[in-house]
């Protein structure tokens, strides 16, 4: 037999569908006492590479302009948090401000979302 380059590998490769790739794969698996499973390379050293290997979990909704409609922007905020009249007035006159701290990263976004389509100007912290 013949000895395939890197090249012809891959291409009959692409020829396969997805199911006989992987009968490929367990077979080479059993063949050669090996896994192909996906080798973890390290960070650099320090603290940083676990923070930022960690997927963030609690999020801040931050109103950073209440834009044009800033009625509309009020009812959000009370909306959101269920503050009175005056708390969510002082909210949007303080921006930027927090308007939801430790938030879920569907609720922030959703939040979001809201706060945008009443015309404020909203990040995600």
């Amino acid at each position: 037999m013949a000895k395939l380059t890197n090249e012809e590998l891959i291409e009959a490769f692409k020829e396969l569908s997805i199911i006989e790739l992987s009968d490929f794969v367990k077979l080479f698996e059993e063949t050669f006492d090996v896994t192909a499973a996906a080798v973890a390379v390290a960070g650099p050293a320090g603290g940083g590479a676990e923070a930022e290997a960690e997927e963030q979990t609690a999020f801040d909704v931050i109103l950073e302009a209440a834009g044009d409609k800033k009625i509309a922007v009020i009812k959000e905020v009370r909306a959101l948090t269920s503050l009175g009249l005056k708390e969510a007035k002082d909210v949007v006159d303080s921006a930027p401000k927090a308007v939801l701290e430790g938030a879920t990263k569907e609720a922030a976004e959703k939040a979001k979302e809201s706060l945008e389509a009443a015309g404020a100007t909203v990040t995600l912290k």
